[in-house]
């Protein structure tokens, strides 16, 4: 997301840009051998993170503004990485197991299959569903053939980023966030609303089918208005409905660094995790989910010269641990494809790489990592 705070791509750290410029294209490798543990000095202190190497990189393209990221299995066995460009305005079509850039979809425009400022991105069945922050609204394309099936609430949205889609009986429910501001200041920053203006921070839809279309209805708008349950800058928003539970990631860096968590009906639980290893805005988030109903929540800590993933136990919401990469630095959205591929049998994790691309973790790679116990899924 950029809004209070400078261009994430213009604060990348020398090191990082220097790699992505001697970066040929999908499987290029980091120069030089990595240490098998990051040392992440922030405050006059140093984290020991286990280093996961990247199963690939995508080409790095840093005039698409890469910012999202959602998977999905096509029929013919192939993975597809299906990532929004914002500068652009278009959606990027990666190969889910090689990095291979394969397609582009899109242009700049208001009509049904093009964007403007495309941010959050999903994929559920055969629907990816794509948030457009400066059209203000959600569209959804039919895969395949990235078929405009519906758009919809541009009537409530004022700066919407992220989604999450939940598929319920009546058809899906989303959840999207709004980080509408209260003007700029002098300065041209952006001016949080007070908190008893942060009331509306996520939508809530019910996307039904209708006839051979879909149709959405606003179902409800929530935020918390106390000083620790407010939602001050959002983006990133993921849902456990085992549990109950949404993720919403706080990004405004003044105030904290963490995840909020509430009920699926927008309640604050009155509980926050996070605030304490995170070094760095929080961004991305997805769940891991076991057929047993254990799993991790992962999320990211979006550092300018290095991301952290870091884990949280999906019950209990502790901290299980942290890994970071040989390269991935300044990822905004992240996606795991928990189905099994040739490449990828147990899982995959996708991470948007410093605004240019998207690499690639080996789930079996983060467990050994972590000592994680095994994950059979349904």
């Amino acid at each position: 997301m950029t809004s209070r705070f400078p261009s994430s791509h213009a604060c990348a750290s020398l090191l990082v840009l220097a790699l992505a410029a001697c970066s040929g294209g999908p499987d290029a490798a980091e120069a030089g051998p990595p240490d098998a543990r990051a040392d992440t000095p922030r405050s006059g202190q140093a984290r020991d993170i286990p280093v996961v190497a990247e199963a690939f990189r995508s080409a790095m393209t840093p005039d698409d503004n890469i910012d999202s990221v959602a998977a999905w299995s096509a029929p013919d066995g192939g993975v597809w990485v299906i990532a929004t460009a914002k500068a652009t305005d278009r959606l990027v079509v990666y190969d889910g197991h090689t990095g291979q850039t394969l397609r582009t979809v899109g242009g700049p425009g208001t009509g049904a299959g093009e964007f403007d400022r495309p941010n959050g991105v999903a994929v559920v069945d055969d629907l990816v569903f794509v948030v457009e922050r400066d059209n203000r609204r959600v569209q959804a394309l039919r895969l395949p053939g990235f078929t405009h099936v519906t758009s919809f609430a541009g009537e409530d949205l004022a700066k919407p980023y992220g989604l999450w889609v939940n598929p319920v009986d009546a058809g899906y429910e989303l959840y999207v966030t709004d980080a509408y501001m209260a003007g700029e200041d002098a300065g041209g920053e952006d001016i949080v609303p007070p908190l008893s203006g942060l009331d509306r921070r996520v939508k809530r839809y019910l996307v039904k089918r209708d006839g051979a279309g879909y149709r959405a209805q606003l179902v409800s708008a929530f935020g918390d208005t106390s000083e620790r349950g407010a939602l001050r800058v959002v983006e990133s928003i993921w849902g456990d409905p085992l549990h109950g539970r949404l993720l919403i990631a706080e990004e405004d860096e003044t105030y904290a660094n963490e995840l909020k968590v509430y009920d699926l009906e927008g309640n604050f639980s009155g509980r926050t995790i996070g605030g304490d290893v995170f070094r760095a805005q929080s961004e991305g988030i997805m769940l891991k989910e076991c057929a047993d109903g254990a799993g991790w929540w992962i999320t990211t800590e979006q550092g300018k010269g290095r991301t952290v993933f870091h884990l949280f136990d999906r019950a209990t919401l502790d901290h299980a641990g942290a890994v970071t990469g040989r390269m991935v630095a300044n990822t905004d959205g992240i996606w795991l494809h928990q189905a099994a591929s040739a490449r990828f049998p147990q899982g995959v994790l996708y991470a948007v790489h410093d605004d240019q691309g998207v690499v690639a973790f080996d789930w079996r790679d983060i467990a050994d990592a972590l000592s994680l116990p095994a994950c059979e899924t349904d």
